[in-house]
């Protein structure tokens, strides 16, 4: 385990995060080059801002905290800005806002008179210069002080206006975004494979590219869009508000999307919609740039450092984040597979606090070279577990030592093998008590017989009792016999025995998941339940019949009957069935359906029903299940925080649908 760092070793976190931040930046601001997300350096940014607000004799003139951006390339001609382009101060939670909230009414001596917010574009900054309402030069913003001049370029953005419409000063200067939608990314990514060519990473870098192409006409065939939302001139502006509608009078492309918010509930009711509805937009966002609305009190706030106190960027949960490994740890599952866990300081990931991330099997810690006290990404996406999928390692402490797979297991110093061609290695015991609770905790799960009330803790705790030796004797447990246990109160206990008997009739899919049968998950096991309709001719099957059935390979067919010849698994099926367990037989599904020979994939979080209920529904419709995108998949059912499928699918061309019209669908 990794103790609290000394002050030598703070130092040297901050120096190394220092050169790690830069070197990224670098790559993204002056090559147009990203080897890690966007969300990835936010993090490794956020953490270093903390340090320094923490450790301050470490703060240092030249860190990144106290920079705005790049250097501008050699390419084009460089441009001094007529005002500094100031960077954004970064908030993550509702916490730091509500500081930032109160820090600025603290400087006021009042309160602020309501805010501004809009969604915080991902594309390329620029800055537009008119004279008597003629466009005569466009920059990018470089380091916020020099730029590079890209008019020709810019010249060639329709949404950019060659002319300004009325009212317009004699010198105006104002400050876009040049995007690109995901409709045109896409359409370029199409051609890009059309010729064999490299496909583009993401809309941002593509937009950036297309910009500071050399020649002008290779950047009209981008299709690019400039959406102008700051005048940097005085134009006698009294709110930002005021400011969107003047650039519209002047001819400028602005959002839609924003909106005037009275108060910071006002604003928090606004993420919240847009943190769902992110997805829906035209093009990238990673957050909302909140603004003080009322320009006096902006004027009065004035600047800090290097960024504007009257401004500040919220980003988003993002997917992916990075933190530090704090030790890795064996889970031992209900077959024997020993999993390497990766025990991580808490950081914030797609909404939710992550101190885990699975780490698959060696082969995968191998492929990483993970190593105990290493700084990592990790990524959440949707419903996916976290994982880590990159190692930064210029960060790495000296003398860090690669983890190796134990000879013995952890928990009952059993054997650990590996056979030859798996990746998985496991416990050779089959009576190792770590996997028999994995085994009690599958056996009751949701997808399995579902008894409310019945989790882990108090598994462990009949289980220490001596009360459960097999999954059979919890039905032949009584209230009497838990009150005689700590924590067991009348009412507790009745709750819990009457949750176990209502349980006892289990329909056929479900329990064939509960037994636990190796290579057989929810969907197999709807397919024998559909396929052979009861338990006694599943038990019966051998493995020729099994194979006769499209879904099923050999090698599930194989583990099927090998797990009905186990004399231990024979008697745990009489036991269950002498203890009064009755299985139903398989309900037939609908021959035809909205779903009919499809194969849906769900993602995100739906709001209006359960994963496990959408499954069923689909099953009932014909369709079936598949967990990961491909380009047979017939439908991709969208929720909330979708993830990564949804833009696999995009980019395979699958049709996505949203929870409303998956619910028309169902009808």
């Amino acid at each position: 385990m990794i103790k609290k760092l000394t002050s030598k070793q703070v130092k040297e976190r901050i120096e190394k995060l220092r050169k790690e931040i830069e070197y990224h930046r670098y790559l993204y601001h002056v090559l147009d080059k990203q080897e890690i997300s966007d969300a990835a350096r936010d993090s490794l940014m956020h953490e270093l801002a903390k340090l320094e607000t923490q450790y301050p004799e470490f703060l240092t003139p030249d860190s990144p905290t106290q920079r705005v951006a790049g250097k501008p390339l050699e390419k084009f001609q460089k441009v001094v800005h007529a005002h500094p382009i100031l960077s954004l101060q970064d908030a993550f939670d509702e916490e730091e806002l509500n500081d930032w909230e109160t820090r600025n009414e603290k400087l006021l001596a009042e309160k602020i008179k309501g805010y501004y917010a809009e969604l915080k574009l991902d594309g390329l900054a620029v800055i537009l210069t008119y004279l008597d309402g003629i466009f005569v030069r466009g920059a990018t913003r470089g380091d916020g002080k020099i730029g590079e001049d890209i008019t020709q370029n810019l010249r060639t953005i329709e949404s950019i206006p060659l002319r300004l419409r009325s009212d317009y000063p004699k010198q105006l200067e104002v400050r876009g975004e040049v995007i690109l939608t995901r409709k045109v990314f896409e359409k370029i990514n199409v051609q890009q494979r059309k010729f064999g060519l490299p496909e583009y990473a993401n809309p941002r870098n593509t937009a950036a590219g297309s910009i500071r192409q050399l020649d002008p006409h290779i950047t009209a065939q981008r299709a690019l869009e400039c959406v102008v939302f700051e005048i940097l001139s005085d134009v006698d502006q009294k709110t930002h508000d005021e400011v969107h509608e003047k650039l519209k009078s002047f001819g400028f492309k602005t959002s839609t999307y924003n909106r005037v918010c009275k108060n910071r509930n006002d604003v928090q009711r606004y993420l919240q919609e847009w943190e769902k509805k992110r997805t829906s937009l035209p093009y990238q966002t990673d957050g909302v740039v909140i603004v003080v609305n009322d320009t006096q009190q902006e004027r009065r706030l004035g600047s800090i450092g290097k960024s504007e106190r009257w401004m500040i960027a919220y980003k988003f949960p993002a997917e992916q984040a990075t933190t530090i490994v704090k030790d890795i740890q064996l889970q031992v599952g209900r077959t024997g597979v020993l999993t390497p866990v990766a025990h991580l300081t808490s950081v914030k990931v797609a909404g939710t606090t992550v101190a885990r991330a699975t780490l698959h099997n060696m082969d995968e810690i191998d492929r990483l070279d993970v190593r105990i006290g290493d700084t990592v990404i990790i990524q959440k996406a949707g419903d996916i577990i976290p994982d880590i999928v990159q190692v930064l390692s210029r960060l790495r402490p000296k003398h860090v030592k690669k983890f190796v797979m134990p000879k013995t297991c952890p928990y009952c110093h059993s054997q650990v093998i590996r056979s030859q061609g798996e990746v998985a290695s496991y416990c050779s015991s089959k009576n190792c008590f770590a996997r028999e609770r994995e085994k009690f905790y599958h056996f009751v799960s949701k997808k399995a017989f579902d008894i409310e009330g019945l989790g882990p803790k108090i598994i462990d705790q009949l289980m220490d009792a001596s009360l459960l030796k097999t999954p059979a004797d919890l039905f032949l447990l009584t209230k009497e016999t838990l009150l005689n246990l700590p924590r067991f109160q009348e009412t507790l206990a009745g709750k819990l025995i009457t949750a176990i008997q209502a349980k006892k009739t289990i329909i056929l899919e479900r329990f064939i998941v509960a037994l636990g049968i190796r290579h057989v998950g929810e969907e197999i096991a709807v397919i024998l339940s559909n396929t052979l309709h009861n338990f006694r001719t599943l038990q019966q099957a051998g493995t020729a019949k099994l194979e006769s059935i499209p879904e099923i390979g050999h090698v599930v067919a194989e583990s099927i009957v090998n797990y009905f010849s186990d004399a231990r698994n024979k008697k745990l099926i009489k036991d269950l069935f002498v203890s009064g367990v009755k299985v139903s037989s398989a309900t037939q599904p609908k021959k035809s359906g909205s779903f009919t020979g499809k194969t849906l994939v769900v993602t995100g979080t739906l709001s209006n029903m359960s994963r496990e209920a959408a499954h069923t529904a689909i099953r009932a419709h014909g369709g079936k299940i598949a967990k990961s995108i491909s380009k047979n998949t017939g439908y991709l059912i969208v929720g909330e925080n979708p993830g990564s499928k949804y833009e696999k699918a995009k980019k395979l061309g699958v049709t996505c649908i949203d929870e409303k019209t998956f619910q028309k669908m169902l009808q």
